[in-house]
């Protein structure tokens, strides 16, 4: 990712806060990330809304249509390899399909005390704590 890249993630949930659980994918590749969890996403394409990137990003990984809601958080600012990018995350629900794994290892719904039953990948890891509040735990 080039600087000023925009990354977009799904904290998707299986109801409404609080009691509800968020669906997290276990990272097949690279392998620096690999066997890592993350909310569901990806870059954002020229053009793209961040919410029209987040849409077609869950669609091709997870071959479900979401609708987006709100933000999770703010925005954070990371270095990556091939320089500065962004990572957004918005709460998402699914609207209609099964989860199929397409690009990931693994997906799980976790509850707000099981957050930290996985490994998260770096970038999503400070995100944590707001989804734990999100889900009322």
């Amino acid at each position: 990712m080039g600087p000023g890249a925009v990354v977009v993630g799904a904290a998707i949930l299986d109801g409404t806060p609080p009691g509800c659980r968020v669906l997290v994918t276990q990272r097949a590749e690279p392998p620096a990330l690999a066997g890592l969890w993350e909310f569901p996403g990806g870059k954002v394409e020229d053009g793209e809304t961040d919410r029209d990137a987040l849409v077609r990003e869950v669609r091709e990984e997870l071959d479900v249509a979401v609708t987006v809601g709100e933000r999770l958080g703010p925005d954070l600012l990371l270095d990556g390899a091939r320089g500065p990018w962004t990572l957004r995350v918005f709460v998402a629900r699914i609207d209609s399909g099964e989860v199929r794994l397409v690009e990931h290892a693994d997906a799980r719904w976790l509850t707000a005390a099981e957050l930290d039953d996985v490994a998260w990948i770096p970038a999503d890891a400070p995100l944590v704590q707001a989804l734990r509040e999100l889900l009322g735990g």
